[in-house]
């Protein structure tokens, strides 16, 4: 029987047998048979993450070309500026999932994974309030305001800046189901939005606008009501950690 490394990072030890099969803890084996370096056990969310940021960045700049523009060429960068969206956001759930599976949490994707979030969701929704997408002279706009990019970003600055406070003394302050349920909308709304903007999706409906305009007013809504538990659940554990 020969040894190796076992991935999961705290020094544990996989075992083969002369046979050839795998035994590894948490249904590992199928990926060590097939030879996969262990290095990626504990890179492969962070790359995620990485990629994540990557196709951010391109979905604003696609999102600032857009915005310049005439009304009419917009149909396929707004296209991109969806789909790009759209994967971004489902790797935001696989890396999380990815790093709790295989116990691969760092403090590089502790701090990256919730700050490329942000560059996505609240640069995307930067870019739809401004000028050349919330208004274009010669169509429809995105339907985002500027007052709603205000709402998102004060809520988010507020929970960050508590979850910093509380974290800092040694008290957790993970996301709850709220702040969930929240992301979920703004990035069911995001792409909507977008394609008010460029119609890169499908063509402009009066159903279609109906859809963007209750999918933006639900992703506002939930912001400002997400808010309420975190501070609450914040108050209290403060007022926890000054009595003691």
């Amino acid at each position: 029987m020969r040894q190796v490394w076992n991935p999961q990072g705290d020094g544990a030890i996989a075992a083969r047998s002369t046979t050839g099969s795998w035994r590894a803890p948490f249904g590992r084996e199928r990926w060590l048979r097939y030879g996969m370096p262990v290095a990626w056990w504990h890179t492969l969310p962070n790359a995620i993450t990485s990629l994540r940021f990557v196709m951010s960045i391109g979905c604003l700049t696609l999102l600032g070309w857009i915005g310049a523009l005439p009304y009419a060429d917009r149909g396929t960068p707004g296209c991109w500026a969806i789909i790009i969206f759209i994967v971004a956001g489902l790797t935001d759930v696989l890396d999380g999932y990815l790093a709790r599976k295989w116990n691969a949490i760092t403090p590089f994707g502790r701090v990256m994974d919730p700050f490329v979030d942000k560059v996505l969701v609240l640069g995307t929704f930067v870019f739809l309030a401004s000028p050349g997408l919330a208004a274009p002279v010669d169509g429809s706009g995105s339907g985002v305001a500027a007052w709603m990019v205000v709402v998102i970003l004060a809520r988010e600055l507020l929970v960050t800046s508590l979850r910093g406070v509380l974290e800092g003394m040694g008290q957790p302050f993970p996301a709850d189901r709220f702040g969930k349920a929240k992301m979920l909308l703004q990035c069911v709304a995001a792409p909507y939005a977008i394609n008010e903007a460029s119609h890169g999706w499908y063509a402009p409906t009066a159903t279609g606008h109906a859809i963007a305009a209750w999918t933006l007013w639900l992703a506002v809504i939930s912001t400002v009501l997400s808010g309420l538990p975190s501070l609450l659940r914040a108050t209290a554990l403060l007022k926890a950690k000054v009595q003691r």
